[in-house]
């Protein structure tokens, strides 16, 4: 059987792409638009370290896709680099929250970046930042820890923060600070006082870009990512639109113009044209609402399925959270399971809200009081697919004879 790929031109380079790769989340660029405060006030914040001090902790705070990562690592790379100049040793440790969300993987990984010999699991978590602790401070140098993220790792308890926050007390050599970053503004309600208080000496917050600070962001990418003439005029700003209607997401504005720049190859195009961009929108947006959907807890996609069911067995489409407990009661029990309390289940609805699969607002009925009104946010042939993959859920798709007996 001939391979796979043997009738495609492998050697031949690309009409569209000069180099795509400046297009995805982990390239830092040489220039960030539109950052110029936010790097200002995280350099001057970390310059101490220069001088051998210890810099304050740090919380960075904003939306997904507003640059936080991006201009840490700037700023790092900068400081970092003046630190070699100056003969003065900062290292600056990135920590990626999703990945290490736990205390023990926090201190084993950065026990390991300090040469100590700490396996990922069973040994026990004393032990453990006992040897980051010997590490880190076997010369004068400053570390600042940056947990990205820092919100998942506090949801399993704040004790990884707590001892990062008082650990200089029990070094004699080195300094260790703190940047975390997050995108939830109220992540530190979860926290200790004294951890809240230590970790948040200085807060830097990053608003969403407009549309037209994301042309400027998506102008400068392209200059470098795709060849010469090959945009059309109406590229740029259709993807910096549709960025800004999701909340200034630079992110997916860049993602939006690698993936449009894709599909313009593949049809082997020689330009990259607006219906592309449309393509490309329809594409990511189906593949985040995969993504987002397959990760729900069980109970979480429940009460998703019983907004679905109600979506699609009503002539209206907005329901009140009663209606929407009712039919997750019912879901439950088609499915033979205990459901939970409605204030829990309420719980559930505000994470699907964040999460963008449902849209719940709350509105007044004049002396009745006020309810909130639960719609879905995405489309239903989007959303059923995905759930029904679940085997736990597959039951569900035979409930719909006993909605209609039962509404």
């Amino acid at each position: 059987m001939d391979n796979l790929f043997e009738d495609l031109d492998l050697v031949k380079r690309s009409g569209i792409f000069a180099n795509r790769e400046v297009l995805r989340p982990a390239y830092i660029p040489e220039n960030l638009p539109h950052r110029e405060e936010q790097i200002k006030d995280l350099a001057g914040i970390l310059s101490p370290a220069l001088r051998g001090e210890t810099p304050s902790n740090i919380l960075i705070y904003g939306k997904t896709g507003t640059g936080k990562t991006a201009t840490v690592k700037y700023v790092s790379n900068e400081l970092e680099a003046m630190g070699r100049k100056m003969g003065s040793k900062c290292s600056l440790v990135y920590i990626n929250g999703e990945v290490f969300d736990t205390q023990y993987r926090v201190f084993a990984y950065l026990a390991r970046i300090f040469n100590k010999r700490v396996p990922m699991i069973g040994w026990p978590t004393d032990m453990v930042y006992s040897e980051f602790k010997e590490g880190v401070d076997t010369e004068e140098r400053c570390v600042i820890v940056i947990l990205d993220e820092v919100d998942r790792l506090a949801s399993k308890g704040d004790d990884a923060l707590y001892n990062l926050s008082r650990i200089n007390s029990e070094l004699s050599n080195a300094r260790v600070s703190m940047i975390g970053i997050s995108n939830d503004l109220t992540f530190t309600d979860l926290l200790d006082q004294r951890v809240r208080s230590s970790l948040g000496q200085e807060e830097i917050i990053f608003p969403p870009y407009n549309a037209e600070q994301l042309r400027d962001i998506l102008s400068e990418r392209a200059e470098m990512a795709f060849n010469e003439s090959v945009l059309e005029d109406s590229v740029i700003p259709l993807c910096a639109a549709f960025a800004a209607q999701e909340h200034g997401d630079a992110r997916r504005a860049l993602d939006l113009l690698r993936v449009s720049g894709e599909i313009a190859e593949r049809m082997n195009s020689p330009k990259v044209r607006e219906e592309h961009v449309r393509q490309a929108s329809e594409r990511i947006e189906t593949n985040r609402i995969v993504e987002v959907v397959k990760t729900l807890p069980l109970q979480s996609k429940i009460v998703l399925s019983s907004i679905v069911l109600l979506s699609k067995e009503r002539s209206k489409k907005r329901f009140s959270s009663g209606e929407v407990y009712n039919m997750y009661r019912r879901s439950c029990s088609f499915l033979g399971m205990e459901p939970l309390t409605q204030r829990r289940v309420t719980d559930l609805v505000s994470e699907l809200d964040i999460l963008g699969l449902i849209n719940a607002v709350i509105v007044s009925r004049g002396r009745y009081g006020r309810t909130k009104e639960i719609s879905l946010s995405v489309p239903e042939s989007s959303v059923q697919p995905v759930l029904l993959e679940d085997y736990k859920l597959k039951p569900l798709a035979n409930i719909k004879i006993r909605t209609q007996m039962t509404l």
